[in-house]
């Protein structure tokens, strides 16, 4: 029988026989490849897969959260399988399913493939392949079926409806459908009423943080619903790190008080635990979160706000909508009494931005390519006698280091001329209230006479350049020869990614 087994994998190499193999099992993860992926995915009618790189730092920290996850289906007796695939192995099949970044995660059921988009630790993974295989609030007949469900989960919501049927427990139910990080359910028992003090139509969110629930006590509306559970889903002080940057980043409250903090220097416990009742007071306006100043990996963070380590503690404030701004305190101290006044004059729309800026340097004319900095763009830029080429640029991008020597040179070709200037400025160091950079490199020529900003999109080279300032910003056919990188960093590590 093993050298039946053996001859006919050999002949599936040879492409007589398709090959089958059993998965092996690490973790409670199935491990899958090319020859058993189709069938895993035809067994099995709920599986979610991984494609990861062994290389990748997101995938490195996903994978213990991942294990447990499976490992708690299991536990459940759920149907419910979780694999994983190595895709620079099994870089065909990763090809195949569009995998672009690593890791990505797709979710099958009977067969056809649904896009993940739940998060990244175990209960957020159980949660979200539980929420899309059953209905959208488990039904509570006891109260120790509800107490093994809190015990199990950081956040349910429970929903008190003694007519399941009733325009309110519809709402209820709808809001229930849409929102997969954490379980809900839902009870007409009259002894879970008792236990929990619960009014017909009540909505409790119980949570194993700060103050263990929330009440809603709102009109049966939707969207006052969703902007109840988001406001007290998570932590009145959130900490950034790779599993809660999606929920703090991807959630409904743009509005963001970031506190810079060394864990090492005991500040989480002397400044960041004492925020809470602040945080409480602005919690469905304002999120609080603290970054650890510590880490090797938040060092771009505190340089997006040009800040130094020597800075910590502090505190800044983001808005996270499609102007994105950025505020900084006069006072930057952590104290409750000075975070509630920084916060509170933003909710009164009394700050105004705050926009990086270098000094600028004394030989910024000096060279072929001229050196921008925020006090003397909008004088050089926006000269009506001039087309003024300007790369936007940050120092850590390859793709500008690649385009350096090349914008370089065209700046020499140009250098003579009356009516052409070639300048860069570092966009992570100078910021304009005018122009907003989504991509490194970008460039814009700002053409003489009406300073209309034109986007140079041909091929990053002299001839290029060239032809495109002498046909007055005409000329900017064709597409970049290599990629922009993008300015807000994705969570996934993309295989050519530069950041």
């Amino acid at each position: 029988m093993y050298l039946l087994a053996v001859a006919t994998c050999i002949l599936a190499f040879s492409g007589f026989v398709q090959c089958d193999a059993e998965p092996s099992v690490e973790g409670g993860v199935l491990v899958l490849t090319q020859a058993n992926f189709q069938n895993v995915i035809k067994e099995n009618e709920f599986i979610l897969v991984e494609f990861y790189a062994p290389w990748c730092g997101h995938c490195k920290q996903l994978a213990p959260e991942y294990e447990k996850a499976a490992q708690a289906l299991e536990k459940q007796g759920s149907s419910i399988k979780l694999g994983k695939v190595d895709a620079t192995i099994e870089s065909t099949l990763a090809e195949e399913y569009g995998v672009r970044g690593y890791p990505t995660l797709k979710f099958f059921r009977n067969g056809n493939e649904v896009e993940y988009n739940g998060g990244r630790t175990s209960e957020e993974i159980v949660a979200w392949v539980t929420k899309k295989t059953g209905p959208a609030a488990a039904e509570i007949k006891t109260v120790e079926e509800f107490e093994a469900l809190t015990k199990e989960n950081k956040v349910v919501v429970l929903g008190f409806f003694k007519d399941p049927e009733s325009a309110e427990a519809k709402t209820f139910l709808s809001v229930a459908s849409g929102v997969d990080e954490y379980p809900f359910a839902i009870t007409e028992a009259d002894d879970v009423f008792s236990k929990y003090e619960a009014k017909d139509g009540a909505i409790i969110l119980f949570k194993q943080f700060d103050e263990g629930k929330a009440v809603y006590e709102g009109e049966s509306n939707e969207a006052e619903i969703k902007k109840f559970l988001t406001a007290n889903s998570i932590p009145l002080i959130v900490e950034f790190n790779h599993e809660s940057a999606q929920k703090i980043f991807g959630g409904d409250i743009k509005s963001h008080l970031l506190m810079f903090v060394s864990k090492e220097a005991g500040h989480l416990e002397k400044y960041a635990d004492k925020a809470k009742d602040v945080a409480k007071k602005f919690r469905n306006d304002v999120l609080f979160v603290t970054i650890n100043a510590d880490e090797e990996d938040h060092k771009r963070i505190l340089d997006f706000f040009g800040m130094e380590k020597e800075e910590v503690p502090s505190m800044r404030l983001i808005r996270l909508e499609e102007d994105m701004a950025k505020y900084k305190p006069e006072n930057s101290e952590l104290d409750a009494d000075n975070i509630e006044a920084f916060v509170q004059s933003y909710i009164d729309g009394k700050l105004k931005q705050h926009l990086l800026s270098q000094k600028l340097p004394e030989d910024w004319d000096k060279t072929p390519v001229k050196t921008l900095v925020s006090s003397n763009f909008d004088q050089i830029v926006f000269n009506k006698d001039k087309d003024v080429l300007v790369e936007f640029y940050a120092p850590w991008c390859g793709h500008c280091k690649q385009l350096a020597p090349i914008y370089d040179q065209l700046g020499e070709k140009f250098a003579d001329s009356e009516t052409v200037v070639i300048a860069k400025i570092d966009a992570t160091a100078n910021e304009l209230e005018h122009t907003k950079i989504t991509s490194f490199p970008t460039i814009k020529l700002y053409k003489k006479g009406d300073n209309v900003a034109v986007d140079y999109n041909g091929e990053r080279t002299l001839e290029g350049f060239t032809k495109f300032l002498e046909s007055g910003g005409q000329d900017s056919e064709g597409v970049p020869d290599v990629e922009e990188v993008e300015v807000d960093e994705s969570d996934e590590v993309q295989p050519k990614d530069e950041l």
